[in-house]
């Protein structure tokens, strides 16, 4: 196929096609769940689901972007915005939940999804729009508290505070370089605040991992 690709169309009227929409998200769900990437094929999908595959490729151009839709859907509500009452405990307990689900099997999943969207643009956008400008709109929620507190420095771009907030988290999970656990959350926290919080200046957080020092 040549040409911009085209976008899945998800958008079912009549009430049958949204209980076989539901029945193919919910399908390729599982599969995911049980698999991976690996296992929602669109056989199997068709399988489990019950709709041809002339269905699914009537809503979707493949089984990356229909992937992508059910992983969404069926994360949209994981990581609620925690209010701690000051920003800085706010990012860090937003921090910690985003690395302990990403060292979950849906983090994994999340992962593969990633890679195999970095060649498909329309489910790269997909996955931008269904699932991670979700968790965007969580953090900026955060970020606009804190500056209603006065606890943030206000002078900052917020897209570049979460991308240096939570990159290194991400960075984590498709690498593979580092583990990925609430406390090691903590620590990348520990150099990213910094730079974040009003009146923290370059001021170490307490908790600090100690100088590796060879015996």
């Amino acid at each position: 196929m040549s040409g911009t690709p085209r976008q899945p169309q998800t958008r079912l009227d009549r009430p049958r096609s949204r209980r076989v929409h539901e029945a193919v998200l919910d399908a390729t769900a599982d599969l995911l769940a049980e698999g991976g990437l690996a296992a929602a094929t669109t056989d199997a999908v068709s399988a489990r689901s019950g709709a041809s595959k002339t269905t699914l490729y009537k809503h979707w151009p493949n089984r990356l972007t229909l992937a992508v839709e059910a992983f969404a859907a069926h994360m949209t509500d994981t990581v609620a915005p925690p209010d701690t009452g000051s920003t800085e405990g706010d990012l860090r307990a937003h921090m910690r939940m985003v690395a302990e689900f990403y060292a979950t099997a849906q983090g994994r999943i999340y992962a593969e999804l990633l890679a195999a969207a970095v060649t498909d643009p329309v489910a790269a956008d997909l996955l931008r729009t269904r699932f991670l400008d979700h968790r965007r709109e969580v953090v900026l929620a955060t970020w606009r508290r804190g500056l209603d507190r006065g606890d943030v420095d206000p002078t900052l771009d917020f897209q570049a505070v979460n991308d240096v907030l939570f990159g290194p988290i991400i960075f984590r999970l498709v690498s593979g370089h580092a583990p990925l656990s609430p406390d090691e959350a903590d620590l990348i926290a520990d150099v990213a605040l910094r730079g974040v919080l009003a009146g923290r200046g370059s001021r170490p957080h307490d908790r600090r991992r100690p100088t590796s020092r060879s015996d």
